[in-house]
């Protein structure tokens, strides 16, 4: 069997990334630093964020999820 050309329904597809652009939506302190609830301006994927102190940069404490499912 002949592996699907790219036209092929099963063939999979081009995955659609680009370089996240995050924003700040909310933040709070913990004991292990400052935690950012982040969102990316150009597609709507959220992170949660830890600066451990203010000298270094937040750090990704979790997996992007995606956009948001609509209500209704």
């Amino acid at each position: 069997m002949s592996p699907p050309s790219p036209a092929s329904p099963t063939a999979p597809l081009p995955s659609r990334t680009h370089e996240h652009g995050w924003t700040t939506e909310s933040a709070h302190r913990t004991s292990d630093g400052l935690v950012r609830y982040v969102r990316c301006d150009g597609c709507g994927a959220r992170r949660v964020d830890l600066q451990a102190t203010a000298s270094r940069p937040p750090v990704a404490e979790s997996a992007e999820i995606g956009q948001p499912i609509s209500p209704g």
